[in-house]
């Protein structure tokens, strides 16, 4: 991209080697992410037990989040990521070896470190690297990894566990988690101040993890930070795309196999990662001339597009729209959320303000899974659904009236008429 051609050169390597990590992490990831809820279904467990061993991957984003933006902000954004890198590269063998469902919720927990790491840190960094004026741009290029990785992994996943078994599959996932923590380690990061580094001191350490906990689960580091609306609606907003998100990776599969539409989940995912790959690339770019707001309330629209088609899909075509529109509103969401987060937030506390928010997201994941499955038996999938669209419904209604100071400039802002107020350079 010519954005890149711009930059100097020890620049574009650190961008390089940022993006094959991004890439291999996440086709790592989402190789599995059509087919663990079915292999835990295959292992004998309930729609309620895959809905707790799905959500407990938000467990260790939650619990570790915090802490994770503390040390990208205090330490090093390198060090972040390749947390994220060790840890999706170390779960798929846990998958391997352990069948027992209690355990597989820990190792799914452990697994979700690895996006707590990888995001806060990859974000960051790349905010970091980027001058200003082409924020946007560049967080829309580098965040091609996840629709290129979507692009890959769900339909790889989905075919070799149809015609290898998750033996290979898992073997596969732990091998790119490798390649990810090989890439990490040629990223050069800026020095930071060692004395604010948690692991200077024992007592410290402790005292900092305790304290990352707390904040994490009632929300209230540093309260500044949800004082006001400035971060305060973007976390509810990433909360509901969050339990949203979580009822389509945990329910999807299962609701595409009983439907008996002969369509590999896999497909569903490729539709969506075109559809980010396509919108990802230019929504930075057009944010930065046209405003965060009215790209979010797009994206808010998307998604809520996607899950009504769910709950009325009985074919392939229109499962394959859904999965197009969740994509290209979920890649509208993170790339202007990001975007969003660090026009808000002064340069030394952006690590804290990213974990803050999308640990909005985190929570979303941790409750939507378990919670939907709780009622799955009653409402049955196309239920789960219908009740994902009135949470997005009320994410749209909370983004049209708390985006800004008050009612009328939220709604100019979300609708891309005014200027983000909150925005520091404003």
């Amino acid at each position: 991209m010519k954005v890149f051609r711009t930059l100097p050169p020890p620049t574009r390597r650190n961008f390089l080697f940022l993006f094959l990590t991004g890439l291999c992490f996440w086709v790592s990831l989402t190789v599995l992410l059509p087919t663990l809820p079915l292999y835990i279904e295959s292992l004998g467990g309930t729609q309620q037990q895959v809905g707790l061993i799905m959500g407990s991957f938000a467990i260790g984003l939650l619990l570790v989040r915090g802490i994770l933006g503390q040390w990208a902000d205090c330490r090093s954004r390198k060090l972040v990521i390749q947390i994220g890198a060790i840890a999706v590269a170390l779960a798929p063998f846990g998958y391997l070896s352990i069948t027992y469902l209690p355990a597989l919720a820990v190792i799914r927990a452990l697994h979700g470190i690895s996006v707590a790491g990888m995001t806060t840190g990859y974000s960051t960094l790349v905010v970091e690297l980027s001058p200003p004026e082409k924020r946007g741009a560049l967080l829309g290029a580098m965040m091609l990894v996840l629709p290129t990785g979507m692009t890959l992994g769900p339909v790889l996943g989905g075919y070799i566990a149809e015609w290898a078994g998750y033996s290979v599959l898992f073997l596969l996932s732990g091998f790119l988690g490798i390649c990810a923590v090989a890439f990490a380690s040629q990223i050069r990061d800026g020095k930071r101040t060692p004395t604010d580094f948690p692991f200077k001191r024992p007592l410290r350490t402790l005292h900092s993890l305790g304290r990352s906990l707390l904040d994490t689960f009632i929300l209230t580091r540093s309260g500044e930070l949800l004082s006001s609306r400035a971060l305060r609606t973007p976390t509810l907003i990433m909360l509901s795309v969050g339990i949203t998100f979580s009822s389509l990776v945990t329910f999807l599969p299962a609701f595409i196999r009983d439907s008996g539409v002969n369509l590999n989940p896999g497909l569903f995912y490729l539709a969506s990662a075109l559809a980010d790959f396509i919108v990802r690339g230019n929504v930075g770019r057009a944010s930065d001339r046209f405003g965060r707001g009215i790209f979010i309330t797009i994206s808010l629209l998307s998604y809520l597009l996607a899950v009504t088609l769910l709950v009325h899909a009985h074919t392939i075509p229109v499962f394959i729209v859904a999965g197009m529109a969740e994509g290209a509103g979920r890649s509208s969401a993170i790339t202007t959320m990001i975007a969003l987060i660090a026009d808000r937030s002064p340069r030394d506390r952006q690590g804290q303000a990213f974990s803050l928010c999308i640990g909005g997201f985190d929570v979303g994941m941790a409750i939507g899974a378990p919670l939907f499955g709780s009622v799955a038996p009653l409402l049955g999938y196309r239920g789960i659904f219908s009740g994902a669209a009135i949470v997005v419904l009320s994410a749209i209604g909370l983004f049209l009236t708390q985006s800004s100071k008050n009612i009328p400039y939220s709604f100019r802002f979300a609708t891309g008429r005014s200027k983000d107020v909150y925005a520091l350079e404003n």
